[in-house]
């Protein structure tokens, strides 16, 4: 299997160009192997990178355990970084098929001509919860009590197509993220299980975050979650509706605009190409 790596803001993926390669006939377990980060090549899940009937690609994000995710904010950068310099699809504006729906994007190119920079609308929030999906009350939940890990926290849910659970804490620390991020994804609250964002508030036009992801634990970076997260700023009053994120990565640029949209601006980058030699999968 002929494979790129990838990474926005840290949050790494294995990428499979299917539009010249068949994907894995075993995805899933596919991915559980390629993202071991000891054994395999290592990263955060595998994306597939597919034609589409409807837009210039397709992708498809399976996490680490295996599961398939709807979206991934960072990946669907690479995802057009990869369309635009291999030459699939060479234009500025680029839409990409996704579990959310058909997405558009504006690319910026570097020096070397290759993108290093992608615009990405990620469509308007999810705020009922039974789409979102959670069994907490209101549309969206905000600033809700959830017994988890021994204590009652208040948290406020968001979908960008996936689900989402924003924590908002005095300061991020490894015993929110690594104890009760694993605990609230698995929450029977969260049907589908759910992202967990912890948020430190630091001005009206930024926050420090860090992510305990669905299928995969903490990531460097998670960009439908800073969406989710800079949303859910702006409906508790916290912050601006432009805002930066400082992730463990590196920093994602947000705006909720006046149309509904949530805008996220980030870096794509390139880190080697190569082949797995999968053992029959």
């Amino acid at each position: 299997m002929r494979f790129t790596k990838m990474h926005g803001a840290g949050n790494d993926y294995i990428y499979v160009d299917c539009f010249r390669d068949q994907p894995p006939q075993d995805i899933p377990g596919t991915a559980i192997l390629v993202s071991d980060r000891h054994t395999g090549i290592g990263g955060d899940g595998i994306v597939l990178i597919c034609p589409s009937e409807v837009a210039d690609a397709r992708m498809r994000m399976f996490n680490a355990d295996g599961s398939e995710s709807e979206m991934c904010g960072n990946a669907i950068r690479c995802v057009a970084k990869f369309v635009y310099d291999r030459g699939i699809a060479k234009k500025p504006e680029l839409k990409i098929e996704t579990g959310r729906g058909v997405l558009t994007m504006q690319l910026t190119a570097g020096r070397d001509g290759l993108i290093d920079r992608v615009r990405v609308n990620m469509g308007t929030p999810i705020l009922e919860s039974a789409r979102i999906p959670t069994l907490l009350p209101g549309d969206p939940p905000l600033n809700v009590p959830l017994e988890v890990a021994g204590k009652t926290i208040n948290v406020s849910c968001i979908s960008m197509g996936n689900p989402h659970c924003v924590t908002f804490v005095d300061e991020v620390n490894d015993d929110w993220v690594l104890r009760v991020g694993p605990q609230i994804e698995r929450h029977p609250a969260f049907p589908r299980r759910v992202n967990a964002e912890f948020i430190q508030i630091v001005s009206p036009t930024e926050f420090i975050m860090r992510v305990w992801e669905r299928g995969s634990g903490e990531t460097m970076a998670c960009g439908t979650g800073a969406c989710a997260s800079a949303v859910a700023a702006v409906l508790t009053g916290r912050t601006e509706r432009t805002v930066t994120a400082h992730l463990r990565g590196g920093d994602l640029q947000l705006e909720w605009s006046d149309s509904g949209d949530v805008f996220m601006t980030g870096p794509a980058t390139e880190v080697f190409s190569g082949e797995w030699n999968c053992g029959g999968r």
